[in-house]
């Protein structure tokens, strides 16, 4: 998730969002940089317009999950952080059948 962001922070300041940029704010991070992240993600934004693509995601409804009667919290914040591995594993492999075909 750490590179969508990044693609993100460089295109709001209005910087080239490249490889060494990805690479520069990465490190500036802490965050040791994975160029085959970086190529497939550089990949999956190209022809991609970010303003345009914020601008739907902010458009589309979001669904409130109701709360299970008498379920715990850790077992719904264990779903949650499944949940949000599996989308992020989506988001990065969105570009791979760019990278082959």
């Amino acid at each position: 998730m750490e590179y969508v962001y990044t693609a993100l922070l460089l295109h709001k300041a209005g910087q080239s969002v490249d490889d060494k940029s990805m690479e520069a704010v990465l490190t500036a991070a802490g965050v040791k940089p994975d160029k085959g992240r970086i190529k497939a993600l550089l990949a999956a934004l190209e022809g991609v317009d970010i303003d345009e693509a914020l601008k739907s995601a902010a458009a589309m409804p979001v669904a409130a999950a109701a709360p299970a009667a008498g379920g715990s919290a850790g077992a719904e914040a264990e779903e949650k952080k499944e949940e949000e591995e599996d989308e992020e594993e989506e988001e990065f492999t969105a570009g791979m059948g760019s990278l082959f075909g």
